[in-house]
């Protein structure tokens, strides 16, 4: 839901401490070639306000749910800048959920109202250009309560899985030894659908990375108090953190 919820509430969170406002989590990949998002959460226009995003080239989905889809309409702004249909990818189920929810975005209705999303499917290997070489990214499937969703794997080097209850173990060997890992921590008791702290920080003492952040914090989790339990290499995240790989 963010900090604060939309009534205004801020749980265990400090008003005054800038970095416990948090919008739905969303994160950008940029490349001197292309600008890349993964999901479209409904603070979508705010987001690229804030850090004065001017163009996005592809987006990539991690699941259907309204928190990371939502936003879709506000890339309709970065169509009409680019003058061509924006290359979206998702599994089978969220481009079904996409498809019947905003068709919009993909049917041509007229010359008026062009489709603004082109569609794709996620593929085993993915790529995001560069002027050096096309960065790879790895799209693995984790188990997010009753749904799938998809994590992805930057450059073997950052992996970003914003949504997840479980990860399966024949994949453990892709998020082991990573430079980062971006992992889901929704509050610190138990979640159907999510990682609380536990189980956050016993994934991250398996796949051992050099750093570690933990995203989609909820209103449970004042940022100055869980600095205070975390390990020297994890931190929260805040918006508007910036990685450099």
């Amino acid at each position: 839901m963010g900090v604060p919820r939309p009534d205004g509430f801020f749980g265990n969170c400090n008003p005054n401490n800038k970095k416990n406002y948090r919008t739905r989590c969303s994160a950008l990949i940029k490349t001197d070639k292309e600008n890349v998002l993964i999901d479209t959460s409904p603070d979508l226009r705010q987001q690229m306000l804030n850090q004065k995003v001017k163009t996005i080239d592809k987006v990539f989905y991690s699941h259907m749910h309204g928190d990371q889809t939502h936003g879709i309409n506000d890339l309709r702004s970065f169509y009409i800048k680019k003058k061509n249909a924006i290359n979206v990818f998702a599994d089978s189920i969220t481009s079904k959920y996409l498809k019947k929810s905003f068709s919009y975005c993909f049917d041509n209705y007229s010359k008026e109202y062009p489709a603004t999303l082109k569609l794709n499917g996620i593929k085993k290997k993915l790529f995001i250009k560069n002027s050096k070489r096309n960065i790879k990214i790895t799209p693995i499937t984790v188990k997010h309560g009753s749904v799938k969703s998809i994590c992805y794997i930057i450059d073997k080097k950052l992996a970003y899985i914003s949504d997840v209850s479980e990860i399966y173990k024949k994949d453990f060997k892709h998020f082991k030894n990573l430079k980062y890992l971006i992992i889901d921590c929704l509050w610190y008791k138990y979640h159907p659908s999510h990682f609380n702290l536990e189980k956050s920080l016993s994934m991250i003492d398996i796949f051992s990375p050099n750093k570690a952040i933990l995203t989609n914090l909820h209103t449970d989790i004042d940022y100055d108090k869980i600095m205070k339990l975390l390990p020297k290499n994890v931190v929260p995240a805040c918006d508007g953190l910036a990685i450099k790989l």
